[in-house]
């Protein structure tokens, strides 16, 4: 008969008494093994942040976010805003820009680097505060599992850094700065307490990044409709004195009310365009949005992670409520009925935090506690790549920095560069890509008080059959003579060094091409200040002019 630990083919060898570990060694040799690789799996686990860091400080910058670091540069000199320099946009994210002009001018850094620095201190904040928040009294809260603690160390900065291109568009903005406002919500359905000195600072970041849009703010009425909801049976009406809503209204009437004593324009002037021109210019019927790949996909992703954060409320209110901010950063999209790429920043900013603590809980809740320590890295990694992955879709970052050099955009800021560093510049052009951030790599001085021809493109995007080409000055609206004359007079009185004219104005082609030379030539201040101006070349559709020397 055999011995158990047989030798022949297909049997079991004799062990080893010489090879053997020692008990105690045996025993301690796992947890000693997963020590030295616990740094090790930390750095893979955040490798995709790392790499959306790398994007985020390539050229190029956002052309939006570009456009409105230029307008806040103008500020500061003698242009006023909503009098000499005209845009739809709120106050609040033109003041918001002015600490990176000023850090520029007073440091080596340039404006867009400085803004850069800026941004990225955001998200450090935006870190920091959602950090403080996850660490909860050991007496009144459910603890952090392994898998959840690895997975928010690994995907929290590459939710701050995910939008790529569109790093400091305003829904970038405001969807960091609502960030640590979600975990506080948290906090505050299940009754954990928090230290005011935490609570303020985290209350007024999410009020401003809210306050930066109007349609902003469908996101605080669903969170706070979620924390109410929770807090309503153990407390009752008692949830109604909760100081986070209300501390919010406050910060957000005393913005309103400041606009009209500081930026008296913005309503008097600026507000009957947006209402007259701007809603309509562009843009389509919501369901057709809808029907987009961009919005289309953020619809499913938005509604799928509320449905399953709703078959599972024993894993925490962080998921539910972040479900709920990224449906109503849906209905903020779905307002602007443009269906751009950085309208649903927000919905996978917060959908990809609903669903990273969705399975991370869910592994905490089903795995051994010693199964789920061995398991957290492996999983953090996972989940860091796989939002990383599914954010590369499509043309976005990291494809757009890769081929700007030699894009529209690249060539124009290399010709600026070289012909305009420094010195006046008129852009006539209904688009802000390309000529942004261009202008700001050149450092010229836009002499223009618009970010584009925008207004003249809402006011012929209708097709009259049998009208003139060009309306005469006396049957123009308010909105077309105010271009029409501004442009003339800045062309005259500023005589910027080059001229860059857009062939495509962006007007429908009825009764004729609709040509920005032609147009303005016929008023006499522009054709007699043209007179001096020669074709200095031209790029994919970009004219170029300079001014002879007198």
């Amino acid at each position: 008969m055999k011995h158990p630990m047989q030798t022949a083919a297909g049997e079991q060898a004799l062990p080893n008494p010489a090879l053997a570990l020692p008990a105690p060694l045996a025993q301690a040799e796992a947890p000693q093994a997963e020590a030295r690789r616990a740094p090790l799996a930390k750095v893979l686990a955040l490798l995709p942040a790392l790499g959306f860091l790398a994007v985020v400080l390539a050229p190029p910058l956002n052309h939006d976010v570009a456009a409105v670091l230029d307008f806040a540069a103008r500020m500061l000199g003698p242009e006023r805003l909503y009098d000499d320099l005209i845009d739809v946009n709120p106050p609040l994210i033109f003041l918001l820009n002015l600490p990176a002009v000023w850090l520029a001018r007073w440091t080596p850094l340039t404006p867009p680097q400085a803004l850069h620095a800026l941004l990225l201190a955001l998200c450090a904040l935006a870190w920091g505060l959602c950090t403080m928040l996850r660490a909860r009294p050991r007496a009144t809260a459910r603890p952090e599992g392994p898998v959840e603690r690895a997975v928010l160390f690994a995907l929290l900065p590459l939710l701050l850094l995910a939008a790529g291109y569109d790093f400091g568009q305003r829904e970038q903005i405001m969807a960091a700065a609502a960030l640590p406002y979600l975990f506080l919500a948290e906090r505050r359905s299940e009754g954990v307490p928090t230290p005011v000195g935490l609570m303020l600072p985290v209350t007024a970041l999410a009020a401003l990044g809210f306050a930066l849009k109007p349609h902003f703010l469908a996101t605080p009425a669903l969170v706070e409709a979620v924390v109410l909801l929770a807090g309503w049976p153990r407390r009752g009406a008692a949830a109604l004195r909760d100081p986070v809503p209300w501390l919010m209204v406050a910060i957000w009437a005393l913005y309103v009310a400041a606009i009209p004593l500081f930026f008296p324009g913005y309503f008097g002037r600026v507000l009957p365009l947006v209402w007259d021109w701007y809603i309509g210019l562009g843009g389509g019927v919501w369901w057709k949005v809808l029907l987009t790949a961009t919005t289309g996909s953020a619809l499913l992703f938005a509604l799928g992670m509320a449905a399953l954060t709703a078959l599972a409320p024993r894993l925490g209110g962080l998921p539910r409520l972040a479900a709920a901010a990224a449906l109503g950063g849906l209905a903020a999209a779905l307002v602007q009925h443009k269906g751009w790429s950085y309208h649903l920043v927000p919905v996978w900013t917060w959908g990809g935090l609903a669903c990273g603590v969705l399975l991370a809980r869910g592994a905490d809740h089903v795995l051994p506690a010693a199964s789920a320590r061995r398991a957290a890295p492996l999983l953090a990694a996972g989940a860091s790549f796989a939002f990383a992955l599914f954010t590369l879709r499509g043309g976005q970052a990291p494809w757009i920095e890769f081929g700007y050099g030699e894009s529209r955009g690249g060539r124009l800021a290399a010709w600026l560069e070289h012909e305009a560093q420094g010195r006046r510049l008129l852009v006539l052009s209904p688009d802000i890509p390309d000529v942004y951030p261009a202008v700001n790599y050149a450092d010229a001085r836009l002499v223009l008080p618009f970010m584009s021809t925008w207004l003249l493109q809402a006011t012929y995007q209708h097709c009259q059959p049998g009208a003139p080409r060009y309306r005469a000055p006396w049957a123009m609206g308010r909105a077309e003579f105010l271009v029409y004359r501004t442009v003339a007079e800045n062309l005259a009185w500023d005589r910027p060094a080059v001229v860059m004219v857009s062939r495509w104005s962006g007007i429908p082609a009825c009764n004729g091409e609709f040509d920005m030379i032609a147009y303005f030539s016929r008023n006499p201040l522009f054709a007699e200040a043209w007179r001096h101006y020669r074709p200095a070349g031209e790029i994919d559709g970009y004219m170029l002019f300079r001014r002879e020397e007198d």
